[in-house]
């Protein structure tokens, strides 16, 4: 008998699954939508001004955003089918669960236990989004490490991404802060729970100040996301370019992601995902050719986010 191929691996955006050779130009990391109590005033909660973004990322030459949005935190789910279509920007829609204190109350989202949230983000990647219309699902899973040492909540919430990951292939996408240590979560996912380094997208690099540390990251095969220079003069849009030079110098160029993650109304009067577009990508291109900005926004997103999709 002859063994059957292996599966096509594909993007999964809210119109379907896409070729990844058609994602193009891609935001790896920002949100159309957001809402979290630890932000007040700050909700980014208008579809208008969602559309608005994306046209003038389309007309930036922008082909795809990933939001890293999970449930519980307004992810927009009713609008972002819609905003796709009219706009002609592919869309990542995530599952998953942020730190405790962006949700109210402060447990999971869901109002599940524990023990049931891997088959809800199952749920989210295979049949649908809550609150969307039908065929809606998310392409990845986001998750979420503490400013400290991990939380109950944070490894509870890793295993029951880990077990998703394995039902479904989805890629884990990691929100870190400055003061966590991110070989804890990489460890724990990869060691405990199995997940292979590839599908990991580790997100705020430019949060974490030790070149010795990014090109660690780099070598063990995870994804690195440069996730914040949507805002012009933000001090993390100024460390970016030299970040991404020393980790093009040490070989990691293949493993590098750039994302605006505008996640308040003040950091989008400020900029946008149309920057990465206008600005940082000219920066690289004139500094380092234009083979750089295409291999860290077209080429390398379209390997960290397709899969080849498993059904539970």
């Amino acid at each position: 008998m002859t063994p059957a191929a292996p599966a096509a691996r594909t993007v999964r955006t809210v119109l379907g699954d896409l070729d990844p050779a058609d994602l193009g130009p891609t935001d790896s990391h920002d949100h159309l939508f957001i809402r979290s109590p630890l932000l007040p005033g700050e909700e980014l909660d208008d579809p208008t001004a969602a559309a608005e973004v994306l046209h003038a990322f389309a007309e930036a030459g922008g082909r795809t955003l990933v939001q890293w949005t999970p449930y519980g935190m307004g992810r927009g789910a009713a609008h972002l089918a819609e905003l796709s279509r009219a706009t002609g920007v592919h869309l990542l829609a995530a599952t998953g669960t942020h730190q405790a204190a962006h949700h109210v109350p402060h447990t999971t989202p869901y109002g599940t236990p524990y023990e049931n949230l891997a088959a809800r983000f199952v749920a989210d990647l295979t049949t649908g989004l809550p609150g969307a219309p039908e065929g809606v699902r998310a392409g990845l899973i986001k998750i979420a490490s503490d400013p400290g040492p991990s939380t109950a909540h944070a490894r509870r919430v890793r295993a029951a991404a880990a077990e998703a990951h394995h039902a479904t292939g989805a890629p884990i996408a990691v929100h870190l802060e400055a003061a966590g240590d991110p070989h804890e979560i990489l460890d724990d996912l990869r060691e405990h729970h199995g997940v292979p380094a590839d599908r990991i997208v580790l997100g705020h690099l430019t949060r974490l100040t030790d070149p010795a540390l990014h090109r660690g990251l780099a070598a063990e095969g995870v994804h690195l996301a440069l996730d914040s220079p949507s805002r012009a003069g933000h001090p993390t849009d100024l460390q970016a370019f030299d970040v991404i030079a020393d980790l093009v110098d040490a070989g990691h160029a293949d493993r590098l992601l750039l994302g605006a993650d505008t996640t308040t109304r003040t950091a989008r009067r400020l900029g946008g995902p149309a920057r990465l577009l206008t600005d940082l990508a000219p920066r690289l291109s004139r500094t380092f050719g234009p083979d750089l900005p295409h291999l860290l926004l077209t080429t390398n997103p379209a390997t960290a986010f397709a899969t080849a999709w498993r059904r539970p």
